[in-house]
């Protein structure tokens, strides 16, 4: 491969999206003249945007959330769909936690705002660029929880004779008198006491009153 196409393959290839026009392109203008960008594109919405992502040869696009009749989750599926696979950094003025969040799980590989400086966002196209993520600091914290509850297990689901069996615990029935109600042997109550402690994960009868009482009382 010769210095030439090997410079050409490394280029940051950038399509800017972004409908407000004085901003984006100034925003071209100035990435014109930085080593090793080269401005591919620039559309004013989404539709625009769809229409230049393959045919301009981008391989990294700079999205704006706020597209006017769409938004950046739009384009960023259909972009997808379309056969995309390059890099995306989202420049904006401001998006609310829940839209960030799904951005991050969208896959894209920042999110910048537009108050900073222009070595920063030059910065931040390198870095995104390069592999590595890019993030706001005030989207830290709600991704952060995001994960811990997607950490958290799910509840296991009970069937209607766990719920029914766990009624009859928590009103203080003994096996005999639970056995009556369900008409069936003290030896089937028994089993399924049993089944429903290692369902909830516990040993006794009275951890099993307690997880009753904190984590499924809304069903019983």
């Amino acid at each position: 491969m010769s210095t030439a196409t090997a410079e050409a393959t490394d280029l940051i290839r950038l399509l800017l999206i972004d409908d407000h026009a004085m901003f984006r392109e100034s925003v071209a203008r100035m990435l014109e003249n930085q080593p090793g960008f080269l401005v591919v594109g620039q559309a004013a919405s989404a539709a625009e945007g769809l229409d230049l992502v393959i045919p301009s040869g981008a391989n990294m696009v700079l999205l704006d959330v706020d597209l006017g009749n769409a938004r950046a989750i739009d384009f960023l599926s259909r972009a997808r769909a379309l056969g995309f696979r390059g890099r995306v950094l989202i420049v904006t003025a401001g998006m609310s936690d829940q839209e960030a969040i799904q951005l991050i799980q969208a896959g894209v590989g920042g999110i910048l705002h537009k108050h900073h400086s222009t070595d920063v966002l030059c910065g931040a196209i390198r870095q995104v660029a390069s592999g590595e993520a890019w993030l706001e600091k005030t989207y830290l914290g709600p991704l952060f929880r995001t994960m811990d509850r997607s950490r958290q297990p799910r509840r296991p689901t009970l069937t209607e004779r766990d719920r029914t069996v766990l009624r009859y615990l928590l009103s203080g029935l003994t096996n005999r008198e639970m056995g009556v109600k369900l008409e069936i042997s003290e030896g089937a109550v028994k089993a399924s006491l049993r089944h429903v402690c290692d369902k909830l994960g516990v040993r006794t009868r009275t951890q099993l009153v307690k997880v009753a009482l904190e984590q499924y009382k809304d069903q019983l």
